[in-house]
């Protein structure tokens, strides 16, 4: 039971990191293009843009993205954290298509198609591999803070 619950959780940030930046990235564009054009040459256009509630509320889930994604390199590969999670790329197209009104050609859903057959053959093999043999492992560091 319990391998079946630390599967589960592993999932669950896995799909946490997959939404929050899929949601996330999709904030920051509606937001911007509502927008307009901002230089980063503008320093005050880019603290305009961020404080503006679209961009802001996308800030907000990339931090999210991001303590997830720690989270998941603390237990898996990133070799297969990354892949896994790149199904966010699917969700955002789904969402830039569908929200946003942006054209998604054939070739692109042919892609998205792809990174999907890609996340399944990410998920099905193990989320660690063996050590690299200079990193310590977590039990090593423990003992060495005691």
């Amino acid at each position: 039971m319990a391998q079946s619950t630390m599967t589960s959780r592993r999932y669950l940030v896995l799909a946490v990191i997959t939404l929050t930046a899929a949601f996330g990235d999709t904030l920051l564009a509606r937001g911007m293009k509502t927008l307009g054009p901002v230089s980063p040459r503008h320093p005050a256009e880019l603290i305009h843009a961020i404080f503006s509630p679209w961009v802001a509320a996308g800030i907000v889930l990339l931090i999210g993205f991001l303590a997830s994604y720690l989270s998941a390199l603390s237990w898996a590969d990133l070799t297969y954290v990354l892949p896994a999670s790149s199904l966010g790329y699917v969700v955002m197209t789904v969402l830039a298509r569908w929200w946003l009104r942006e054209h998604v050609s054939p070739v692109r859903w042919l892609g998205v198609l792809f990174i999907t057959a890609g996340v399944g053959f990410v998920t099905r093999g193990p989320s660690r591999t063996d050590n690299d043999p200079e990193l310590p492992h977590a039990h090593e560091k423990e003992l060495a803070v005691r």
